[in-house]
């Protein structure tokens, strides 16, 4: 018979130590917790956790391994109006696993029951968490340590990147290994790219709508296992975390930071109606936000929302944190739906969580972005992060798009967010750098969707065409769908440039999303989340190269201009801006509210961005002395000096001084 000793309270989950495992498990409302053990074949054997700090259940069991398989049954009161529902029934996952073994499928086994506990046994179904060993050699790896004025983020899905790649063996497209290889090294460099932002890595699964339905959650934003990664994207599932580790140790030493995007704010167990994996049955009246019927708060939009203001949820997700950067060296986080980070339950941005990330010294200088926004009461929280966050700035998205592709904005506005935002940034120590500046997401349309559709079309996602935005501020060019007459094709790719030009020039921190610098389109859907299909994959063998190069000129362009990379507010009078007229002057107040959509934007008095946004030719003076076109608006050796910009409609073009 195997027995556990009483062992320690940490770290949390399992712990290989010298001579054996150590369990921990927090429930605060439990009377008993049994530690499941599994054998090659699949036999369970189950020991009670024999020691209780505070609400910390643990035991330390000699001679364990890595390797070893295991789960919890935790025994409780039954009282769904109180938001208690343990059911020793059912085997259940370490909340914080390193590995998960064993795949999710739409079974009635993982339900726990709704007014009464099912009675039936879920171990069949063969989920299972696994004891590892992190042990890796980094070989001195360090961190870019980019500064945030010079960074610039590639958002990023594992697979969907590499898939499709023509020049990466098969074995490897798709996968961690193919992330860290010379071709993507050189591709990431080439285009100037400095951070790496990763769609989800922690284990996630399909929710069972979607397997019913024969499709899958691509994106990720379902976890399963927040501190486990996820294993299909590995060449070799057994040995996912060594080669994930290998792609971050690769690209820092290209100079390419990794930022992960992390789902904390809910999880795989959805709405009650949902299946049963770990939390709910661990402490669910602890560790979800529980309506007074006992019922879930759904803030998340996902069935269920965690409460990461209680002490128990802030030490889950700031260990979580903590493990991410230890064991895998990775430079900041994005937050998905991150107004549940500071829900006490109202948004506060001394919520406990901030306080206790911003106190740490291994995670308050990482890069931390906030998605800021849930869909519950005051969610809509964009500027009001505290600092060391940095936001996701739909004002940008949408007011840049609004501008081009609708004529629909002012030139004030349109002023505003090339600044930073500074109406919405401009406070609490915060600096231009917090505004991150994007186009366009893994949510919603892609760049080159943004100027072929004025309409969504989701059919393929099975919901009727009723899931995804309807508001994308995006515009046919008179031809709804690829292709279209020279002319449509020719004010495509003008709009693309000027798009591109207002996103890689203005201040604060640019996100260009993988596959925008190709002209990748998703035929219009813009809530690709389940197409895991040639859809969502890059195509690099239809890649727009000379987008890339115009984009990667950009690019080059921008880390030349101190205006942006000193990562300082704008004064007026400190050489870093002036905003000008058509005719090279000052412009008016009338003309900031309600003048022509023509702007000069003249950035430390040496590069200026003419911008003629009307339907029309425009002629523009440029101002006081001579100017030339520099690429990617002219070639390589562009010798001619102009004093005047024939602008053309929908028009940008970058002038340096002569």
């Amino acid at each position: 018979m195997t027995k556990l000793t009483v062992g320690q309270s940490l770290p949390p989950g399992a712990e290989v130590l010298a001579g054996g495992v150590n369990f921990t498990l927090f429930s605060a409302h439990a009377e008993r917790v049994e530690l499941c053990l599994f054998d090659d074949e699949g036999n369970e054997q189950r020991v009670d956790l024999p020691g209780r700090t505070g609400d910390i259940w643990h035991g330390f069991l000699s001679g364990a391994k890595p390797g070893l398989h295991y789960g919890y049954r935790v025994h409780g009161p039954w009282e769904p109006a109180r938001g208690h529902r343990f059911n020793p029934a059912k085997l259940l996952l370490d909340p914080c696993a390193k590995r998960i073994d064993g795949e999710v499928v739409d079974s009635p086994l993982f339900h726990d029951g709704y007014d009464s506990p099912d009675p039936h046994d879920n171990a069949s179904l063969g989920l299972r968490s696994v004891v590892v060993h992190d042990a890796f050699d980094w070989q001195g790896d360090r961190p870019p340590r980019t500064p945030w004025g010079n960074t610039i983020i590639y958002e990023a899905h594992v697979k969907g990147l590499t898939w499709l790649h023509p020049q990466l063996a098969k074995n490897i497209r798709g996968t961690y290994k193919a992330l860290g290889h010379p071709l993507m090294l050189d591709w990431f460099k080439q285009l100037g790219i400095t951070a790496l932002e990763l769609l989800p890595v922690a284990h996630f699964v399909s929710e069972p709508r979607l397997q019913r339905l024969g499709l899958s959650n691509y994106w990720g934003y379902n976890p399963l296992a927040p501190f486990a990664l996820h294993p299909h994207y590995a060449s070799d599932p057994q040995q996912a975390i060594n080669e994930f580790r290998e792609a971050v140790r690769a690209l820092h030493q290209a100079g390419i930071e990794v930022i992960l995007d992390i789902v904390l704010n809910h999880n795989a167990e959805t709405d009650l109606g949902g299946p049963t994996f770990s939390l709910r049955g661990i402490d669910n009246s602890t560790y979800y936000w529980i309506r007074d019927d006992g019922d879930y708060h759904n803030w998340s939009g996902c069935g269920n929302t965690l409460n990461l203001s209680h002490p128990a949820g802030v030490d889950y997700a700031h260990a979580c944190l903590r493990y991410w950067v230890e064991t895998f060296h990775v430079d900041g986080f994005r937050f998905d739906l991150a107004t549940v980070m500071g829900r006490t339950p109202d948004f506060d941005p001394q919520a406990p969580l901030f306080t206790a990330i911003k106190n740490d010294p291994l995670l308050c200088d990482l890069k931390l972005i906030a998605e800021p926004w849930d869909i519950g009461p005051g969610g809509y929280q964009v500027g009001n992060f505290p600092a060391p966050f940095a936001e996701w700035n739909d004002h940008f998205r949408d007011a840049t798009r609004r501008f081009w592709l609708e004529q629909s904005l002012s030139l004030g506005e349109l002023a505003g967010r090339f600044a930073a935002s500074s109406d919405l940034f401009k406070r609490a120590g915060r600096l231009p750098s917090a505004s991150i500046n994007l186009i366009t997401a893994h949510d919603g349309f892609t760049l080159r969707d943004c100027v072929c559709f004025s309409h969504k079309h989701n059919e393929a996602n099975g919901e009727d065409n009723r899931d995804g935005t309807d508001n994308n501020y995006s515009n046919n060019h008179g031809h709804e769908g690829l292709g279209g007459s020279f002319d449509v094709v020719e004010r495509r790719r003008a709009s693309v440039h000027a798009l591109l030009t207002t996103l890689l020039l203005s201040q604060g921190t640019p996100m260009l999303m993988a596959g925008d610098e190709m002209g990748h389109s998703q035929h219009g859907n813009n809530n690709a989340y389940c197409q895991d299909n040639v859809l969502t994959w890059l195509s690099w063998q239809h890649s727009d190269s000379w987008l890339m190069h115009f984009t990667a000129a950009l690019i080059q362009l921008r880390q030349r201009i101190p205006a942006l990379t000193r990562d300082v507010w704008w004064e007026e009078g400190d050489g870093s801006v002036a905003w000008l007229d058509h005719a090279g002057q000052p412009l008016t107040t009338q003309a900031w509210q309600h003048g022509a959509l023509c702007i000069q934007i003249l950035l430390s008095d040496t590069i200026l961005i003419a911008i003629n946004a009307t339907s029309d030719v425009a002629e523009m003076v440029l101002p006081r002395g001579g100017w030339h076109a520099i690429p990617p608006f002219a070639g390589e050796d562009n010798p001619v000096v102009i004093t005047a910009w024939h602008g053309p409609a929908h028009g940008v073009c970058v002038f340096q001084r002569s």
